[in-house]
């Protein structure tokens, strides 16, 4: 992430140099604000030519709102709730009820963490079988009670380690497959920073698929592309532009279905505005899911993934 922090901190020592020479006052004011004018040219010049690889960078950024921020800022009334009923509870997934703009849904989303200690108890938002049974014991119960999901997605992909094959990884995420494609109820998905293989995948089988502006979506990580074929991390970018994993490549692609906009340098820079436009975005695709019958609902899951892929 080098690069992209390289130009954070240019920028931000250019705003701290134009405050600076503000609170001098030995320059003529109109000096300054075509300063500022060109400065604010120069940022939106450079943030309207992102390269794949600045989006994975800007989609993986430390400062960027994670899943317990969106339930805490959007939703109210949050009560989450624990255990797969099977072997455990797994802590990269928080999965629960709470009201939506008036509305009770259910909400799970993906958890990286912030700190180390809580990096470390989130498994930095891999994953385990524990996670995947879990969200759909969760989505299950909102199937019956009928109501709406909405899942935030923001892995860099299932935990790959051996106690997770031995609990049935593999078989966790097909089972969540199979059974959100299934499901009986408004299903909303919105990749919130990273959506990482089939870990992300395991809880994005929905009616509508959102994606911030600034996130990725695919099938591995540039890093794991590289080193697959050019056996060298030195060809990352080369990798995040052939994947295609951007929102608007994704758009194109008939993937996605809608680009939630972000403030001009991204979700980090505006949480305000980043979760109003979260609201306002999801609002209206679940108010156009709500208009269609149980079955209605499975049918426009399945056509929807039945078309991607075609050509």
């Amino acid at each position: 992430m080098a690069g992209l922090h390289e130009f954070e901190l240019q920028v931000d020592r250019l705003r701290k140099k134009i405050e600076e020479l503000k609170q001098m006052g030995k320059h003529d004011p109109a000096v300054i604000e075509e300063i500022e004018r060109k400065f604010q040219k120069k940022i939106e010049e450079f943030y309207r030519n992102l390269s794949a690889w600045d989006r994975v960078q800007i989609a993986r950024h430390p400062n960027r709102p994670h899943a317990v921020d969106y339930i805490r800022a959007v939703f109210e009334d949050f009560v989450e709730l624990h255990g797969d009923r099977h072997c455990g509870d797994g802590k990269a997934i928080v999965a629960g009820f709470a009201k939506f703009e008036g509305e009770s849904v259910c909400v799970i989303g993906q958890e990286k963490g912030r700190e180390t200690k809580e990096k470390i108890e989130r498994n930095f938002g891999m994953p385990l079988p524990e996670d995947y049974r879990k969200a759909l014991r969760v989505m299950k119960l909102a199937e019956k009670f009928r109501k709406p999901i909405i899942t935030l997605v923001d892995t860099p992909g299932a935990f790959p380690g051996i106690e997770a094959e031995e609990h049935g990884q593999s078989e966790a995420i097909a089972r969540n497959l199979l059974e959100m494609s299934k499901l009986k109820v408004p299903v909303v998905s919105v990749v919130i920073g990273e959506g990482g293989s089939g870990g992300a995948l395991a809880i994005s089988v929905a009616n509508r698929l959102l994606m911030f502006e600034n996130s990725i979506y695919s099938v591995i990580s540039p890093e794991g592309c590289a080193a697959i074929l050019w056996q060298s991390q030195d060809k990352v970018k080369e990798a995040a532009e052939a994947l295609k994993l951007t929102a608007e490549e994704l758009k194109k692609l008939g993937i996605v279905d809608e680009i939630i906009p972000e403030p001009l340098e991204g979700a980090h820079r505006d949480w305000e505005t980043t979760f109003e436009n979260f609201r306002n975005y999801v609002k209206k695709h679940l108010d156009d899911l709500k208009k269609l019958s149980p079955e209605e609902l499975v049918e426009n899951r399945y056509q929807k993934f039945r078309k991607i892929g075609a050509f």
